[in-house]
């Protein structure tokens, strides 16, 4: 129960982050967050000592049971202090450019599963091409075979589109194992999750 993910706002209610429900209740005893709960459309704000009472008054199947009490889990926290969205750079993986490029072969346009697809090197390593965003992009393995070692031109071939350093989005990084939950409706853009890096 205490890995549940929870929606993180800032305190401008701007989702920020996704935490386990334990660094929930952390942020929540230490006065650094309130819950934010949805009452038939309505928001409403709970410190630690109203959200236990309004727990006992309202027990749900997400409870986390202590000695003396049972608190649910919230679903959304918002903080009292961070007013910012942290900036980070999306990290050079081969999952974030698969997303960069939608899963498309950037010589051919098609899209393929991943297990199809592969990193290609614009300029290859022979040649002085390194390891960065603005060098490989994903192509499948037809293309990349007919492209061996050599630059794109010399086997008659182009690149769609140029790669680049995706600029980062929040949640860009974070994936669910299942839908995220319908209280978090109202403070995220499902669109977000699918949308074209860079």
């Amino acid at each position: 129960m205490l890995e549940r993910n929870v929606l993180v706002l800032n305190r401008l209610w701007q989702a920020v982050n996704v935490c386990s429900a334990r660094r929930a209740f952390m942020l929540l005893c230490s006065g650094q967050a309130q819950v934010v709960h949805t009452d038939d459309g309505h928001f409403l704000t709970h410190d630690f000592a109203s959200w236990r009472d309004f727990s006992s008054r309202e027990p749900s199947e997400e409870m986390v049971n202590t000695v003396s009490l049972k608190v649910r889990i919230p679903k959304v926290i918002v903080l009292l202090l961070f007013d910012r969205i942290p900036r980070k750079e999306v990290k050079f993986t081969r999952h974030n450019i698969y997303e960069r490029d939608k899963n498309t072969c950037q010589y051919c346009g098609k899209v393929f599963d991943r297990k199809d697809l592969n990193l290609d090197h614009v300029i290859p390593r022979d040649k002085g091409g390194q390891m960065h965003w603005e060098n490989i992009v994903c192509s499948c393995i037809r293309c990349n075979t007919r492209k061996a070692n050599r630059l794109a031109h010399e086997v008659g071939m182009r690149l769609i589109r140029k790669p680049e350093r995706p600029r980062w989005q929040p949640f860009l990084h974070i994936t669910f194992e299942t839908k995220p939950h319908e209280s978090w409706r109202h403070f995220i853009d499902l669109a977000y999750w699918h949308v074209e890096l860079g």
